[in-house]
């Protein structure tokens, strides 16, 4: 039985999600004013539950950040921090090997690697830190550098992205993150992270990345000083390079934390909006199979509502996240497999653990620590 729209705007919007039609940047605007939360989530759910039906998927990851140093003075970032910074640190290339088997079981199947735009680190080095940890733990897949770090590589290297990226890949970099894209329109960009990249940079490198074979997630930071058309704007533009790529696996959307930042005076984002967002997401990013309520960001309790507002993905079981806990997040930094799981079947949906790229993972529970 089909609800009753409170809001009788979004009937046509209805007829093109029930007719698997693609919506347009004005849907996309009407969807972000809509108050009726209830209706884009029933649409949001009747295209989760097409492309996945009751399935959730998690996965066993850990997150490395090499370090915390970086040349870039984005207003919207806790965790950058300049060389001269007596909190900053730089890990060594060993001391990123071992930190890597904190926390480590045969049951971890993804390595996060992000950090900041060091300006002394050399291309070189990530190459090895790279052939390091895949030396190491060669079962583990390297999800490493945001299309930011790339730019930021090819500056200091002077090769361009696709000589960048075949280092990268060849070195052992498996797929990459979809971080640094903030929001892709240059009047925010120039006023949030105008040492990044532009948005039409970052898509390129990430049109070279999968044109190489390596896919990639990608993202959007809302909550800040962007409006609905800046939204739409920003998910339309993912959406065309989907188009000719294919190689976009995730999109994740991230709330802005202003705590800690230059942006501080800003209010969080609440829980409607976050519910929303998810649910938009969905419904305009038709081509990108996942979408994911990263537990860390929304909390638990949110992305667990999410399953039912079009995300099938609740993020991993991370161990030790510093990004967004630098910038006030009061989350845990890692949950437990079984937590993750519990978390997904009282939302009334199945558990289905993952790897990178969404192949099933099969366990038995000697494979697993306490940890995890």
């Amino acid at each position: 039985m089909k609800p009753v729209f409170q809001d009788r705007r979004l009937e046509p919007i209805r007829r093109k999600v029930e007719a698997q039609e693609r919506l347009s940047f004005d849907d996309g605007v009407a969807l972000y004013r809509s108050p009726d939360l209830l209706a884009v989530g029933w649409m949001a759910n009747l295209v989760r539950e097409r492309l996945h039906g009751n399935r959730t998927y998690f996965n066993v990851n850990r997150h490395l950040n090499p370090t915390d140093v970086c040349v870039a003075s984005c207003k919207l970032c806790a965790f950058g921090k300049r060389a001269r910074d007596p909190k900053a640190y730089t890990m060594s290339l060993e001391e990123v090997w071992e930190k890597a088997g904190h926390g480590y079981s045969e049951a971890v199947t993804e390595f996060h690697i992000v950090g900041g735009l060091h300006p002394e680190l050399t291309l070189d080095w990530y190459c090895e830190m790279l052939r390091g940890l895949k030396q190491r733990y060669p079962q583990v897949h390297l999800k490493a550098f945001t299309m930011v770090e790339i730019g930021y590589f090819m500056q200091r290297s002077k090769l361009s992205a696709r000589e960048v990226l075949t280092r990268l890949r060849d070195a052992g970099m498996d797929s990459m993150p979809g971080g640094g894209a903030e929001i892709f329109h240059d009047r925010i960009r120039r006023i949030i992270c105008d040492h990044k990249l532009t948005g039409e940079q970052w898509l390129e490198v990430a049109k070279t990345a999968h044109e190489l074979g390596l896919h990639s997630n990608c993202t959007m930071l809302y909550g800040h000083i962007e409006n609905e058309e800046d939204r739409v704007d920003h998910l339309t533009k993912l959406r065309k390079l989907q188009d000719q790529t294919g190689g976009f696996v995730t999109f994740i959307p991230l709330a802005f934390h202003p705590d800690h930042t230059a942006m501080h005076h800003i209010p969080s984002t609440t829980g409607f909006d976050d519910i929303r967002q998810i649910a938009i997401s969905r419904l305009m990013l038709d081509n990108i199979p996942h979408i994911k309520a990263y537990w860390v960001m929304m909390t638990p309790r949110i992305a667990q509502i999410a399953q039912r507002f079009g995300s099938d993905d609740i993020d991993g079981t991370l161990v030790e996240e510093r990004i967004y806990h630098d910038a006030g997040a009061t989350t845990s930094q890692n949950l437990r497999r079984g937590e993750l799981m519990r978390l997904i079947r009282e939302a009334g949906r199945e558990p289905v653990e993952r790897d990178t790229l969404y192949h099933p993972v099969e366990r038995t529970e000697s494979a697993f620590t306490v940890l995890v």
